[in-house]
């Protein structure tokens, strides 16, 4: 019961104390907005683009093509095998007749030249449709699938699907990479605007020492007040997220540049990076807080 009365004083002190030095905590939680909205560009940048490297990854497809020969046991066969191996997510069957049919409905001229061949004269081939589990093993997946006897050929845009894989595996990592240091740049910055505010605040921490207490009864009220600055920090990012990328997604109707772009949608998306930046706002604000009180009581 004392400890959560004593619990209770502090938080009670702390948001006071934040409005007691209004100024200081002012530049503290302008330093915390700031760098929190950089923080939350780099969490949409880096989501988005993740999530657009994963749509493309998904969209990628092994073709077998059949010979023209191939009888209908001998489809049968093919099919249980594909179906055998591993890091095949789903396939799909289409006849020639199917292609042919789809090659008709999309175009005139195409329709035109085919309209008129025999099944004896269609020069096209049946395919299995591959969807592969782990795109990083898709060229050993397509070589298994081209080794199967009645396969014709395979193609799945070689050479290019390994560079895609490439390039998008290094963004993700600059991303994570840009988000992380300035996560650590912030609670640096931070710290340092909070260590001014400790230090203005020298006669305050040197009173409390000198009727006896402890360096953690010190502490716990510059913690807490740490994390009501984080999370006041954190109130225009988050507002910000919200009208913003939902103006955004509106704007562009969910897309950048071609559908095979998607923008992430607005909900929840936004609530969750509302949600890390409360969280990042506080943590900081606390460590912070922390930091530059320890390192004043060393003094």
């Amino acid at each position: 019961m004392k400890l959560l009365r004593m619990l209770s004083r502090n938080i009670r002190d702390s948001f006071k104390s934040v409005f007691r030095n209004f100024a200081l905590s002012l530049a503290s939680i302008s330093c915390i907005t700031i760098t929190l909205i950089v923080v939350a560009i780099s969490i949409i940048l880096s989501i988005n683009v993740n999530n657009f490297a994963t749509l493309v990854e998904k969209d990628v497809t092994i073709v077998a093509f059949l010979d023209k020969n191939v009888t209908e046991e001998q489809k049968t066969i093919i099919e249980e095998t594909i179906k055998s191996l591993d890091n095949i997510e789903s396939y799909t069957f289409e006849s020639k007749k199917d292609i042919t049919k789809e090659m008709m409905d999309s175009s005139p001229t195409f329709s035109n030249i085919m309209e008129n061949w025999e099944d004896e004269e269609n020069p096209i081939q049946d395919t299995y449709q591959i969807k592969v589990t782990d795109i990083e093993k898709i060229n050993q997946t397509a070589k298994d699938v081209e080794g199967i006897k009645g396969v014709d050929l395979v193609k799945y845009g070689e050479g290019m699907v390994e560079q895609l894989v490439s390039i998008f595996d290094t963004v993700r990592k600059i991303c994570i990479g840009m988000v992380v240091a300035l996560i650590l740049v912030t609670a640096f910055l931070i710290s340092n605007t909070i260590k001014i505010t400790i230090v203005a605040r020298k006669r305050e921490i040197d009173i409390m020492r000198l009727v006896g207490a402890s360096n953690i009864n010190i502490k716990i009220p510059f913690i807490l007040e740490g994390l009501f600055l984080g999370a006041l920090g954190a109130i225009i990012p988050i507002i910000a997220t919200f009208i913003g990328y939902d103006a955004l997604y509106k704007h562009f109707n969910g897309q950048l540049f071609s559908p095979f772009i998607q923008l992430v949608k607005p909900n929840p998306f936004t609530t969750y990076i509302a949600i890390s930046l409360l969280i990042i706002g506080i943590l900081v604000g606390m460590f912070g807080s922390w930091r530059a009180v320890k390192k004043h009581l060393k003094i």
